[in-house]
């Protein structure tokens, strides 16, 4: 009897599990399917799956259409810095938090979680007004600078994940003369792969999707990210989905070659970051 449970369970479980599968890649799909049709195709009903003829010059026309390279290239050079300056930021607070002893870590520790309350709107004019008097606006440096400074789920997530080691790697380290540098770099880093490639994937996708920063600190077409420069084929009065689509599946395509090569690492930091005191 246990048995015919257990066995209706996992048929259940299955089943749930690629209707959200379904669920997750029609939207996928759809925009794969309208990519590759003629603006006449796009909302026919019944959807047209199958795009009959197959335009396969939409990938070169959107590309002419606008700065398409040089959007790309902006894209992957934020993204990349702002990824590199959260590993390094988040990983040199988060082995403080959790490893070093001074007065008033856990206050501070506990004053980092709070900033995770406060909503992004609120300190987006005195951000603006701190790049402005740097002489940063229309440059790329509010894109990925504020990074190099930390941020609090990032702090968390790898103090989480240097707490789960055990203290006695500290302790063998000290005996072998090591420093607490040295033992963030030589043996913190290379154990926490798995919570770094968490970290470096969310980030990167993150910044690779950003458009609200770019549109607020960029006014020269040639500095302009991708979301920007998609954002140029819908109008208030007409929108090209054709382009916008095929646009949209070229980059997307980064964030996936990154998920794949970090999946594994990925998939470990999710599972043995654990909740500790």
């Amino acid at each position: 009897m246990r048995r015919k449970i257990n066995i209706v369970k996992k048929v259940f479980a299955y089943l749930l599990l690629t209707f959200g599968a379904l669920t997750m890649i029609i939207p996928f799909l759809w925009m794969i399917s309208t990519a590759l049709k003629e603006p006449g195709q796009i909302f026919t009903m019944p959807p047209v799956w199958i795009p009959k003829p197959v335009v396969w010059e939409n990938f070169s026309r959107v590309w002419n259409a606008i700065p398409f390279g040089k959007f790309f290239l902006n894209s992957f050079k934020v993204s990349l810095l702002g990824t590199l300056g959260t590993l390094i930021s988040c990983s040199w607070a988060a082995f403080a938090f959790a490893r070093l002893r001074f007065p008033g870590k856990d206050a501070f520790f506990a004053i980092v979680m709070l900033t995770m309350m406060i909503p992004g709107q609120v300190t987006m004019i005195p951000v603006f007004v701190i790049m402005k008097y740097l002489g940063w606006y229309d440059t790329h440096f509010p894109l990925w600078v504020p990074s190099c400074f930390g941020q609090a789920f990032g702090i968390f997530l790898l103090r989480q994940f240097f707490m789960s080691l055990p203290s006695e790697l500290d302790d063998a380290a000290k005996i072998d003369g090591c420093n607490y540098f040295e033992i963030y770099w030589r043996i913190y880093l290379p154990l926490s792969k798995p919570a770094l490639a968490t970290l470096g994937v969310l980030t990167f996708m993150g910044s690779w999707n950003n458009l609200l920063g770019p549109v607020i600190y960029l006014k020269t077409i040639e500095k302009f990210t991708l979301m920007v420069g998609l954002s140029f084929f819908q109008g208030q009065y007409y929108t090209d989905y054709s382009l916008l689509m095929t646009g949209a599946l070229i980059s997307i395509l980064p964030i996936l070659v990154l998920y794949i090569v970090a999946q594994k690492y990925f998939v470990q930091g999710i599972a043995l970051t654990e909740i500790k005191g």
